[in-house]
């Protein structure tokens, strides 16, 4: 045999063996479903990082869209741009169901970014006494979630808890005579001192060295409307791949990077 086709043959034999590579590949590519998922930056991005490795093991490629626009999230799950999304809070998601009528559903609940009452006066709410000052956040959203902890936690009792844009005047009853003072949230820590306790956002709180999950008297939890959540196209949550990815979501492994990486900013709501 001359060196001309051995050369020929050899060189058969190699590309054979590059397509052969190749098509393993291309078959392995084939057998991963693709889940497509939107999200914001931070912390919702970065959590769908932590366990793309394990929905990889799975056979499922975890592929993020970050977008920090939270009016697209939606449209793009309602349009099957995406197969889930996970940026958002209940009452939002209602909020643009009403709006725009997308056909969209909650799949899990994962994590808050809670209201806490804190106080330098008291260790338990139960020693609140008659007249105490309460300081609580003036703004509309914020002042609703403050009342609806208060309601939740046996304090007042409000004329509807789930209407978000309750105040002081939506007080039904006040069995120890709770005086409030209404005051922008960034200055509820600074006067903190000053009152018998306070509802303070988490964002704040933590800037004032205040750790939700070990100096609050009582925070926001799953029962709030406020719990960011994974959210689905109505009639497809029995899809394999979206049940794996509401559990990655939900596990132990993620309840301690949400501990370890977050500072009590946010909470596991799981």
């Amino acid at each position: 045999m001359n060196k001309k086709i051995i050369a020929i043959l050899t060189l058969a034999i190699l590309t054979i063996g590059i397509l052969g590579g190749c098509s393993k590949e291309s078959n392995e590519a084939e057998e991963n479903t693709v889940l497509k998922v939107s999200a914001t930056s931070v912390p919702h991005a970065q959590m769908l990082e932590y366990i793309k490795d394990d929905l990889k093991e799975q056979g499922i490629e975890l592929d993020i869209m970050v977008i920090d626009e939270y009016n697209t999230h939606n449209r793009a799950l309602q349009e099957k741009e995406v197969d889930a999304n996970f940026f958002q809070h209940i009452p939002f998601l209602e909020k643009q169901i009403a709006e725009f009528g997308y056909d969209l559903e909650v799949l899990a609940k994962v994590h808050i970014e809670p209201l806490g009452v804190y106080s330098e006066k008291v260790t338990s709410l139960d020693e609140l006494e008659e007249g105490a000052v309460i300081a609580i956040p003036n703004d509309t959203s914020n002042e609703a979630r403050a009342l609806a902890l208060l309601h939740n936690n046996g304090l007042i009792e409000l004329n509807d808890v789930n209407d978000q844009t309750a105040t002081i005047l939506d007080i039904k009853n006040n069995p120890k005579g709770l005086v409030f003072q209404e005051m922008e949230a960034a200055a509820l820590p600074m006067i903190l001192q000053d009152v018998d306790a306070a509802v303070i956002n988490t964002n704040f709180a933590i800037k004032a060295e205040l750790s939700p999950t070990e100096d609050a008297l009582a925070i926001e939890d799953a029962n709030s409307p406020y719990v960011n959540v994974l959210v689905i196209r109505k009639g497809e949550a029995d899809r394999e791949d979206l049940k794996a990815l509401a559990e990655a979501l939900t596990s132990d492994k993620m309840k301690k990077y949400i501990e370890d990486n977050y500072n009590g900013e946010i909470v596991p709501v799981f």
